[in-house]
């Protein structure tokens, strides 16, 4: 077990570093997607002051917003500056990686692991490229791993409640990060100390308790931050009654699907890193230096699967969380089967470095057009599904920006938060989504009637419609009631703005034109302005 890497090492991460940092740098102005819009609003207002679920509602944990105020403050106020933010913190995230594989098995076996945890984590098919919070909360995460493996060797239960502060820092950030305070639980309680205490059920438990007290810190002083500002019952309503619902109404059968078709589509271009993470659980019971951290990868493993699991949704970015546990099986197995093969260390080395060089370069190639080639404002239409409003987005919430004082007010009726961001204009609602408007549960129609009268008594100054299927999910048992309500409301504007998105382009309509403009296009968003 080498605990400290030499420069060598260092060297070599630095220079994976560099390359996976090249490419985040090349797409900083790539528009942003639905989740990153919210995120960056909702970081908007905190910078302004207000805080999450008092003027914009969604179901995630407030540490994401958080960071997205801190990216926002740090590196500027706009979509590059995000991009920036999520760059270090990848970054930051892939040094931890090598920490804890170094503390575990070697050298090699870290510089091999962060190199594929870098490369794989720039997937577009993980929604690598954007600002996702499973970035955000596998820092905290993992820190809280690296200072978890120095507490099981002290054995002081201050570094446990540390570690647990660290893991429950990953829970606020998004609700799955509380799969690496399970494992961090799970590890402490398995883990035994010295031979005199391993008969002790005592010194078992007063570690893992440590880390569960840790972790409800930050999660109490959320509690108590948004009781004291009068919040408690909306945040509570979003992140756990809400979310409650939102997490058990996909039936096991179309949860396999939905985890069949994820599976498929991130193994389309990283089938072949699969193959040395396989030899990586193999080694965990033939190669004695891979044994000695066998309970660690696949309790890490199970937990991490855990986190993805929750809700059976299945989506693609939710993987993002195995990518430590996948990186680690691969390193190790690269590092185990060159052991096997030769005892000269340069022979040994240069055969590790074949078995991550190949398959990372393959996985490259494979996403060329994405990672190298696509230009950043291309970028969105590029991963989205077809017509997708996003590219749109950019443009629509510039012409606000321009054509409206900052004290008005916007609201847009679809689910584009990323409108209110690019405008730096408050919305008329909190409900920046009509996802959960349109859902089988039943807060759908009351929600919807709240934002009608949010949207009333705010008196936007312009309304955005989108007229896009991807931005509402409407089913066959969502509540109408918005439906209704607009053509009459929409009867006190004026259409002022069309973006008919089209096959080979979207054309863009302003002023009095768009007032007689008839779409080409089924798909399409329009800007209406309130008559004076």
């Amino acid at each position: 077990m080498n605990k400290r890497p030499g420069l060598g090492a260092w060297i070599l991460l630095a220079l994976v570093l560099l390359g996976t940092g090249a490419v985040r740098l090349r797409l900083l102005e790539a528009p942003l997607d639905r989740d990153e819009g919210e995120y960056a609003y909702f970081g908007q207002l905190l910078l302004q002051g207000i805080p999450p679920y008092a003027t914009a509602y969604h179901a995630k944990l407030p540490g994401v917003y958080a960071a997205y105020a801190a990216a926002l403050a740090l590196f500027g106020r706009s979509i590059a500056g995000i991009h920036l933010g999520l760059l270090v913190v990848n970054a930051a995230t892939s040094i931890v990686v090598f920490l804890v594989a170094a503390r575990l098995f070697s050298r090699t076996v870290a510089v091999s692991s962060a190199a594929v945890f870098a490369v794989l984590s720039l997937s577009p098919r993980l929604q690598g490229l954007a600002a996702y919070a499973e970035h955000f909360l596998l820092l905290p995460a993992l820190a809280g791993v690296l200072v978890l493996l120095r507490a099981v060797e002290s054995r002081r239960l201050l570094a446990f409640f540390a570690s647990g502060v660290l893991v429950g820092l990953a829970f606020i950030i998004k609700q799955s990060g509380g799969a690496f305070v399970l494992f961090a639980a799970l590890y402490a309680f398995l883990t035994p100390g010295p031979p005199a205490e391993r008969d002790d059920w005592r010194h078992r438990v007063s570690p893992a308790l440590a880390v569960v007290a840790g972790a409800l810190i930050p999660f109490a002083i959320v509690c108590a931050g948004f009781a004291a500002a009068g919040l408690f019952d909306r945040f509570w309503f979003w992140t756990v009654v809400y979310t409650s619902h939102y997490a058990s109404t996909t039936p096991p059968a179309v949860g396999l699907l939905l985890l069949a078709l994820a599976t498929h589509s991130i193994l389309s271009s990283a089938y072949l890193v699969v193959l040395p993470a396989l030899v990586g659980v193999a080694a965990l019971f033939w190669d004695s230096q891979a044994r000695a951290g066998r309970s660690f990868i696949l309790l890490l493993s199970v937990c991490a699967l855990a986190g993805v699991s929750v809700g059976l949704y299945f989506r693609n970015q939710y993987f993002l969380l195995l990518t430590p546990a996948g990186a680690l099986l691969a390193g190790l197995g690269a590092d185990a089967l060159a052991r096997r093969v030769s005892r000269a260390p340069a022979l040994r080395y240069a055969l590790c470095a074949a078995l991550i060089a190949v398959p990372l370069g393959h996985f490259a190639w494979a996403e060329r057009a994405i990672l190298f080639q696509t230009p950043p404002a291309d970028l969105a239409r590029a991963l989205a599904p077809p017509r997708n409003p996003l590219p749109e987005s950019l443009e629509i919430g510039r012409w606000l920006r321009a054509h409206s004082a900052p004290t008005d007010r916007i609201a847009v009726i679809g689910s584009e938060p990323q409108i209110y961001f690019y405008a730096g204009r408050r919305a008329a609602t909190g409900y920046i989504y009509m996802y959960p408007l349109m859902e089988n549960q039943p807060y759908a129609a009351e929600m919807q009637r709240r934002m009608i009268e949010e949207i009333e008594a705010a008196r936007p100054r312009f309304v955005v419609l989108v007229n896009v299927a991807v931005s509402w999910n409407v089913g066959q048992m969502s509540d109408r009631t918005l439906f209704r309500w607009w053509p009459r409301y929409q009867e006190g504007f004026e259409r002022v703005g069309v973006a008919d998105i089209m096959d080979r382009g979207t054309r863009y309509v302003w002023g009095r034109e768009a007032a007689a403009y008839t779409p080409l296009s089924p798909v399409w968003v329009a800007v209406f302005e309130r008559k004076a």
